[in-house]
């Protein structure tokens, strides 16, 4: 699952809190990629990479015009500190031909950023998860890695807010 990266332009006009995602997918490819600390990699965005400069309004350079940064970091933050249990999360939801490393590094930020968010809380919705990072996940990728992502990202949601699928048989991985 890799080879057909675009760079991310999700829709435009005002959603700080998509920012906030497509941010925190680039902080946690980034920290996988250096090593780096999630600290680090939260300082180095909001000082560097967050915010549009005077005369861009679009993602140049990798910056992130609109960003609820408050979200940015704790979604950041949740996926570093929860790290080992997420990716069992994932695990769980992949076909045995498709593990966790096999996957394209920003897929698997990705889906991380996702788990994180529908772990542990009931806000926003699932389908609103699901929606945001399949937006996303569209910005990065041409190829098949939106369909993939949606459907390991509508399992893992049916298995962590179940009350939010009443009647719905629990998902298998894809």
């Amino acid at each position: 699952m890799s080879g057909s990266r675009k760079p991310a332009a999700p829709r435009r006009g005002g959603r700080p809190r998509t920012g906030s995602r497509v941010a925190a997918v680039q902080a946690l490819y980034q920290s996988e990629q250096s090593g780096e600390s999630a600290e680090a990699i939260i300082d180095q965005f909001i000082r560097h990479r967050l915010g549009a400069l005077p005369g861009q309004d679009g993602f140049e350079d990798g910056r992130v015009p609109e960003v609820d940064v408050p979200l940015f970091a704790a979604l950041v933050r949740k996926a570093a500190a929860n790290g080992e249990a997420l990716d069992g999360v994932i695990a769980g939801h992949l076909d045995v031909e498709w593990p966790l490393p096999r996957l394209d590094p920003v897929l698997r930020a990705l889906l991380r950023a996702g788990c994180a968010e529908l772990w542990g809380g009931a806000q926003p919705p699932a389908r609103v998860v699901i929606n945001e990072y399949l937006d996303i996940a569209h910005g990065f990728f041409s190829g098949e890695e939106p369909r993939f992502a949606n459907g390991v990202l509508d399992a893992m949601a049916r298995t962590l807010r179940p009350e939010e699928f009443p009647g719905a048989a629990p998902a298998s991985g894809p």
